[in-house]
């Protein structure tokens, strides 16, 4: 029979469910791989084209490692926990579980039919309380750890509790926070349990703090930094300020240099890895402080300040607190409280990114309250704006004008002083001038040195007079862990006496309780506020907040690894086996995510023994976006702007007054409109004048992003239905280079579907019954063979699988024109596309003979490069200057004996009819013509 695809496709797929094909299992006498993609969360509108890209790669990359020999792990779930299905909970009260559970099934159902090789016996679910047990568990091991900077790493709190027992606080050195107290041993055992606890919390690796947060009153949670944009929520667009709560945090901060020099050992892309770099944000400088003047009692008496450039010091003119910064309303003078309080509402209608990123913008208040400069005594005005971020250092700035340009803006509107502090700078009248070179003025007992030494001097100075000291920053802050939403893990915490405990780990998994509504109750307490006699033995609140969107996804390549375990995340057999994703394919968006976050979690679970690595993943490929394509029609419109009832085709809209309408690209095929079910797409059209190029209605193209309100998305069901699976992983990878964005254009998919036609017509005859021959291949087609093998070879280790597409069509165009039926070549052939088009393979693979299933378990062919030596030309047969056909000839022949065999052979006298040829030109090793 002809290719049969849909028959072929749903037989093959039925085989690899019921037989487990792909269950990965730990085999020792194998080498194992592990490819991941990152998991996707299941929204209601499914698939389209775009998504994809990314698993079809890594589809390709896993099956082709089975075939080298490899023991290969490439699971998938569902990041199920997410805004979008409580969004939708809040909008008709449905529980988000029924809606997830929906939209599950649907991606489900679309994943299965492109084929992909996954290990569903591994399938992983954010939201299945069997899985966010252990999410639990884990933050359960980061509340009872701390960070000790003498092992350089996170231990069991029990050590800082008998660290604390021994010798008090003198000699810890901890990751902590700043208002920690110091103890004598004596001292801690008098304290209560409760003074104990208060304590502790300062060092836990989670715990409660007040922060500054993007509050998000529309959708009723704190949204991290990345999911606010201008202001806004990238979800719904709702406006976000600045707000300070009692939150849950993660002490990221103490992984911050381990997780810096991470990034020197993992194959990961460069950009990406700068990002991260970035937002850890590693500067060496000096903490500084400077005394308030007259401050009122109980008060600290300095405002503490980290610069880089501790050398320009002595040129202070001002200094700069974050609005937000706990010391700005007591401070704040009478006479400047009005106008301190107008710019902190301003600035709560900016998001930090915001405020980051605005150099242009000069704004800020004056406090009324001066400072002094430790060096010189100079008194310093006390002025709050915006650039500058309570959670960054120490949420203070000191302006120095002459060296640095946004100081100088800020001093020159504000008329503030501008000192030179160095012989090279020049027109500081003009710009700041930021300059290291020449020696010091102005700047007291450094004056005359250069820059090293004046540095040394500053700092040993700061040191000795106990207002400061050389000090490594970083720009990276604790990660705020928690939501006020419903739909999210539970914290596994209850309160005490205001006090956070948490619970026991043998009543894990704390569930989410049933609720009557997915809003926040009327008091303004979370959503779980509203479930009635939940708390802990009857008589403790729970914490009422749910665990941030990364929680679930932060460690869960391990849970794939062992995911039925009930008594642990994964035993330690198959951690020692599995230990690290090999290749984890996915989007650039989550480099300060997701993949940070993992990166951190991962380094803590090795930190406690629970994992091998110090990194999860090895090499990370960002996947390309593929764009939308849109088309349009265009509306004539009349004088004065209103669009009429007649639609004009492309070509021709230059002779008329146009608006441009969105069309559905699906009722579009190669750009010409379906006029018909346009009219059913737009029935306010369908008395519509269409004026038409040669009878066709042509639509304008361009290429935007894929989304339903430009009806540009393409469901990859249809095409599938029309051309298979195979034919849409294909063309996806021909589409060009994976880690670029390139647009979706489904006028091409008909190329790769006619080459798969082809390449199962090799197997057959005239009447499609399938024929092969036993005999020995000749050396043209074992040439193109492995000419073949070698190019998949290198192109997918490589990741280049849009060239290897290219490279089957012509190879099978080759095989095609030898007329070959050899057994040898087409099964080694098979193998060889089976990794990008496995349905067909499998089929061809049974009809060969092979047992049923076996082809995922084949061995790749040995490349034989003897083969490839040229010891043979296909010479192209030209009649009177048409080729009529290729003829193999061995290079060695001379011309006379190429002359005779080309005139002997039968093929050749068809085309004479006869006749002798006049003339016979020759170029050796090019081609033959015959004169007639």
């Amino acid at each position: 029979m002809d290719y049969q695809f849909q028959e072929i496709e749903q037989k093959w797929q039925k085989h690899w469910a019921q037989n487990q094909t792909f269950k990965a299992e730990q085999n020792t006498s194998k080498p194992k791989f592990y490819v991941l993609d990152m998991f996707p969360y299941p929204s209601g509108a499914g698939l389209h084209v775009g998504h994809p890209l990314g698993y079809i790669a890594s589809d390709i990359f896993a099956r082709y490692k089975r075939l080298k020999g490899f023991n290969v792990l490439h699971p998938m779930g569902y990041d199920s926990f997410g805004l979008p299905a409580e969004q939708y909970a809040i909008q008709t009260g449905q529980h988000p579980a029924v809606t997830t559970e929906a939209n599950i099934n649907t991606y489900r159902t679309q994943l299965d039919q492109i084929g992909f090789s996954f290990d569903w016996n591994k399938e992983v679910r954010t939201s299945d309380p069997e899985y966010y047990r252990w999410t639990q568990w884990i933050f359960m091991q980061l509340f009872n750890s701390w960070y000790n900077l003498e092992t350089d790493r996170a231990e069991d709190i029990t050590t800082l509790i008998e660290k604390f027992n021994s010798a008090g606080s003198a000699d810890v050195k901890a990751v902590c926070d700043e208002e920690v107290i110091s103890f004598l041993p004596s001292d801690w055992a008098a304290m209560t349990d409760e003074q104990k606890q208060v304590e502790l919390l300062k060092y836990r690796l989670t715990y409660l703090r007040e922060s500054t947060v993007n509050w998000c009153a529309a959708l009723g949670t704190v949204l991290a930094n990345d999911e606010v944009k201008d202001g806004y929520s990238e979800r719904g667009g709702h406006p976000v300020e600045q707000k300070k709560m009692m939150q849950w945090s993660m002490r990221i901060s103490a992984y911050a240099e381990r997780l810096l020099q991470g990034l020197n050992t993992i194959d990961w892309p460069e950009p990406v890895k700068e990002m991260q770099r970035n937002w850890i944000g590693k500067s060496i400088g000096a903490s500084v402080r400077f005394a308030i003047e007259n401050v009122p009692a109980g008060l600290p008496e300095y405002i503490e300040v980290f610069t880089t450039r501790v050398d320009t010091i002595f040129g202070v003119s001002y200094l700069v607190l974050a609005p937000e910064h706990e010391l700005v309303a007591v401070l704040t003078t009478p006479k400047q409280k009005e106008a301190v309080a107008n710019y902190i509402a301003q600035t709560k209608k900016k998001s930090e990114l915001d405020r980051m990123a605005d150099t242009k913008t000069v704004s800020g208040a004056f406090t009324g309250s001066y400072v002094i400069n430790p060096v010189d005594g100079t008194r310093i005005q006390l002025w709050i704006a915006d650039y500058v971020l309570a959670g960054y250092g120490t949420g203070a700035v000191m302006g120095v004008p002459s060296g640095d340009q946004r100081d100088w803006l800020f001093a020159t509107h504000f008329n503030l002083p501008i000192i030179q502090i160095l012989d090279g700078q020049k027109d500081i009248d003009q710009q700041a001038d930021s300059t290291k070179e020449g020696v010091y003025i102005n700047s007291g007992f450094v004056n005359g040195l250069n820059y090293k030494e004046a540095t040394s001097a500053l700092n040993a100075w700061l040191e000795e007079n106990g207002v400061g000291k050389a000090k490594i920053n970083y720009r990276m802050r604790d990660a705020i862990f928690g939501r006020q939403r419903y739909w999210g893990e539970p914290i596994p915490v209850y309160f005490k006496d205001g006090l956070p405990y948490l619970v026991k780990e043998e009543e894990l998994p704390l569930v989410l309780p049933e609720i009557d509504k997915y809003l926040p109750t009327e008091t303004g307490e979370p959503p779980l506020g509203r479930a009635e006699n939940w708390s802990y033995k009857d008589q403790y609140e729970y914490e009422l907040s749910t665990m941030p969107g990364w929680a679930g996804s932060s460690w869960y390549w391990y849970r794939y690894m062992d995911a039925q375990n009930s008594s642990d995340f994964a035993s330690k057999e198959a951690i020692e086996y599995w230990k690290d994703v090999d290749l984890y394919i996915g989007g650039s968006e989550h480099a300060t995510g997701h993949l940070l976050y993992s990166r951190f979690w991962n380094k803590f679970l090795k930190d406690l023994g629970h994992v091998k690595e110090d990194e999860p993943f090895k090499k990370l490929i960002n996947q390309g976006m593929i764009q939308g394509r849109s088309n349009f029609v265009y509306r004539v419109v009349d004088e004065a702007g209103r669009g009429t009832n007649t639609l004009v085709s492309q070509g021709l809209r230059k002779d008329y007054k146009t608006s441009a309408l969105h069309v559905d690209v699906n009722i579009v095929e190669n750009e010409i409109l379906n006029i018909d079910k346009f009219k059913l797409f737009r029935p306010e059209f369908a008395d519509a004048e269409f004026v038409l190029e040669n009878g066709k209605y042509i639509c304008g193209v361009e290429v935007e992003k894929m989304s339903k309100s430009k009806f540009n998305v393409v469901n990859p069901d249809v095409l599938i239905a029309s051309y298979g699976a195979d034919t849409l992983r294909m063309y996806e990878m021909f589409l060009g280079p994976l880690e670029q964005s390139k647009p979706w254009n489904t006028n091409g998919i008909e190329g790769v579907f006619k080459f798969l036609r082809k390449f199962w017509r090799l197997f057959h005859n005239d009447q499609w019954v399938f024929n092969l021959e036993d005999s020995m291949p000749s050396k043209a087609e074992l040439k193109a063979l492995h000419k073949i093998i070698k190019k998949v070879q290198d192109d997918v280790e490589r990741f280049s699988f849009n060239t290897s597409v290219s490279s089957f069509m012509i190879a099978v165009n080759e095989l095609t024109d030898l007329k070959c039926k050899n057994r040898q070549v087409l099964e080694d052939l098979v193998i060889v596309l089976a990794s990008y088009a496995p349905h067909i393979c499998e089929e061809l693979w049974s009809l060969l003979g092979n047992d049923a299933g076996s082809l995922s378990f084949a061995k790749y062919p040995t490349f034989r490069p003897e083969y490839m030596v040229e010891d043979e030309f296909s010479y192209p047969i030209s009649v009177n200057g048409k080729t009529r056909l290729n003829l193999n000839l061995s290079l060695s022949l001379e011309v006379k004996e190429i002359e005779e065999l080309v005139l002997a052979n039968e093929d050749v006298q068809k085309y004479l009819d006869g006749k002798t040829p006049k003339k016979v030109i020759i170029v050796k090793g090019r081609i033959v013509n015959l004169v007639v």
